[in-house]
């Protein structure tokens, strides 16, 4: 199932099922309410629309928490010279930096170095606190195709990513998110990414260096992940920054991140004011 957040002619906010060009408005207040019924709301069907007729968010509007992981493959390691670590690499975003698919990324008028990140998002249905790594995906709802742009000068202004990662508008997330149950294993699926036609990232989600299951149960030692939470598992190699020269976003270009049946998330570029 493919489940989208939009906003109706009319500005205010819907959830429903993705069919093709068609979506099928649920009987729910929103996202987040729909994954604590286990979505179980979602055969109660208010109306039909047209996709065309909306607006789309990001799957999930205003998440609670964003828990992003960063050198969580090796080649990326090796092209920003980092060395890789016993634990994930956590770091945070904040719910204002995301723009749905076809929204366009804001080069913050602070830097000329906001770079293209392809990466696999999870997202948590079911609430725990110090999950077993074996159950961690009876937590998942689905999953979703994340941008995990960087302000790469902010992010390295000191050893925390946290500056370079929150300006407004700087992550990309969607279009759907897909139900885990069709999904399957994510470890199968391909992450790509290409600017302006170009395939810059193409590997695969098994290459990860901390799977899923062990992310979850990581990050919920140490916070609770509730419905609606959403973690960015990490970018492959192929980064802007890692290219020789550098290649960094520039007002006019486009950004395309596909990741098989989640589909592809499209981002015009666009230089703040």
């Amino acid at each position: 199932m493919r489940l989208v957040s939009f906003l109706r002619p009319d500005g205010t906010m819907g959830c429903g099922r993705l069919d093709g060009e068609t979506v099928a408005e649920l009987a729910v207040p929103g996202m987040r309410a729909l994954l604590a019924s286990g979505l179980v709301a979602s055969t109660a069907v208010n109306r039909e629309w047209a996709l065309a007729d909306l607006t789309l968010l990001p799957p999930v509007p205003y998440p609670g928490k964003i828990m992003c992981i960063g050198l969580n493959y090796a080649a990326h390691i090796a092209e920003m010279g980092r060395t890789s670590a016993a634990h994930p690499a956590v770091f945070t975003r904040w719910s204002d930096t995301l723009v749905a698919d076809g929204a366009p990324l804001v080069i913050p008028r602070e830097s000329t170095m906001l770079d293209y990140e392809g990466e696999l998002a999870v997202v948590i249905g079911r609430s725990g606190r110090r999950i077993p790594a074996e159950r961690a995906f009876d937590h998942v709802a689905g999953y979703t195709v994340f941008n995990d742009a960087s302000v790469r000068d902010w992010q390295n202004h000191a050893s925390q990513f946290t500056p370079g990662k929150n300006f407004p508008g700087t992550a990309g997330c969607g279009p759907a998110l897909v139900t885990a149950d069709e999904v399957g294993d994510p470890a199968a699926l391909q992450v790509q990414t290409r600017l302006n036609g170009e395939l810059v990232q193409d590997q695969p989600v098994s290459d990860l260096i901390h799977a899923i299951p062990a992310l979850i149960a990581y990050l919920s030692s140490f916070t609770e992940l509730r419905t609606g939470d959403i973690i960015a598992t990490g970018t492959p190699s192929g980064v802007g920054h890692g290219r020789k020269p550098p290649v960094y976003l520039a007002h006019g270009d486009v950004v395309s991140v596909s990741i098989g049946l989640l589909g592809t998330l499209t981002n015009p570029v666009v230089a703040e004011g």
